[in-house]
């Protein structure tokens, strides 16, 4: 058998798993929990396809911008937010989304929000994908993110034995700019904002290169480019936003991530006879019930379950499911560096990239922004410390040419 053939055959059969395992996990929802779980689970799938198609990863957005000054990731995030903002204050300002109650992200603006978020942003570089990001290439096929996925989850159980430490840092009230200014007046601010940073990465990228950097041109297109990929950035953002959206009408709130690695971890943490119960993070009402229910219940967990095989599917779609088990030994440590400075750092900032970061700014809640300004910080770092653990992307000395 060739190897074309072989790699065919692989991508069909991980194509009908990927299917069969969503199939199994809707009508599974549906049958313990209700028609609500099963549409978030499979929202999960569709946003897990979407972040594989689009490759709409967070971590390598920044980085290419802080290395390279290339803005195109960063002004789609912009346009992801600017779109989100626009759906979500209203329903906020409202409280409800189609006769239900409906609640924000909004967490204290708080010192440990901003440690939390410089060690994560550290950890997106090491770990090599942000929350969302390691989701979905565990899903589509990459040994190495399994190990950050891991110690994702230990770095957030680790958080949790001491968490009241750092919430009982100086912080103010949690802060909604949807309550304090209103609806129109937020949404304004917001739109600014976005615009001076879609505005200030052009600025950076002329200098740099003279020029903008436009969307690859691909050859496949139409429902096939759909189907199999790659799609744009923006295409990624609107849909990401839409999906988020549906979250928010489905759970009552938006979309997170990082809040089920945790229990994750407790839960197996318990099953080798850790007495997580006891400890007071786990005491809390809603962590007591996350730990003690099954995992259908969860909302975050079956929502993450359907990113990582909506992830294998389009992966599967696309041809590139291949699992490639030789991970270099610098690039190990650095996956389990990332991953506990990822865990630890989520649960310090009330969430990630998406619960903190997208969600966060979706809700109006300062705290968002915060998150954003000290994530970015830590990335900046975390890209200096990459060549340390990766040496391919060391800089090359300039080669002496003779006259």
């Amino acid at each position: 058998m060739s190897v074309i053939a072989a790699k065919s055959n692989r991508s069909n059969l991980s194509i009908w798993v990927a299917l069969f395992l969503l199939l199994v996990g809707t009508l599974g929802a549906y049958q313990v929990v209700g028609l609500n779980q099963a549409l978030l689970f499979l929202v999960g799938g569709a946003l897990g396809m979407t972040l594989y198609h689009a490759s709409f990863g967070f971590t390598s957005s920044w980085r290419v911008f802080i290395k390279e000054r290339r803005g195109r990731g960063l002004r789609a995030q912009m346009i992801m937010l600017g779109l989100a903002v626009l759906l979500f204050f209203p329903a906020l300002g409202a409280g409800e989304l189609f006769g239900n109650p409906v609640k924000g992200n909004i967490s204290p603006v708080s010192m440990s929000v901003m440690i939390g978020a410089f060690i994560f942003g550290i950890g997106m570089q090491l770990g090599g994908g942000c929350a969302s990001g390691t989701l979905y290439t565990v899903g589509g096929g990459s040994a190495r993110m399994i190990v950050t996925l891991i110690f994702f989850c230990l770095g957030s159980l680790i958080a949790t034995t001491h968490l009241d430490w750092w919430f009982n840092l100086p912080h103010l009230e949690p802060i909604s700019i949807v309550s304090s200014l209103g609806v129109i007046p937020a949404l304004i601010v917001s739109f600014i904002l976005f615009a001076v940073i879609a505005f200030a990465t052009m600025y950076f990228e002329k200098k740099r290169h003279g020029s903008l950097e436009v969307e690859p041109i691909t050859e496949t297109q139409g429902f096939k480019r759909f189907l199999r990929g790659p799609w744009p950035l923006v295409w990624g953002g609107i849909i990401l936003t839409l999906l988020n959206f549906a979250t928010l009408a489905l759970a009552g709130r938006p979309w997170g991530v990082t809040s089920a690695l945790a229990v994750w971890a407790a839960k197996s943490a318990s099953l080798i006879g850790v007495d997580v119960a006891s400890w007071a993070y786990w005491q809390q009402p809603g962590n007591a019930k996350a730990l003690s229910e099954s995992l259908w219940f969860d909302i975050t967990s079956m929502m993450n379950f359907g990113i990582m095989l909506g992830a294998l599917l389009a992966a599967s779609l696309a041809g590139k499911f291949a699992p490639n088990l030789n991970i270099p030994k610098r690039s190990l440590i650095a996956a389990v560096v990332g991953g506990l400075l990822l865990g630890y750092g989520a649960r310090l900032a009330y969430g990630c990239n998406i619960g903190a970061y997208f969600s966060g700014i979706a809700s109006g809640s300062l705290h968002g922004w915060l998150w954003l300004i000290f994530a970015f910080i830590g990335n900046s770092i975390g890209v200096k410390l990459r060549p340390i653990f990766f040496p391919g992307e060391r800089p090359q000395p300039e080669k002496l040419t003779s006259c």
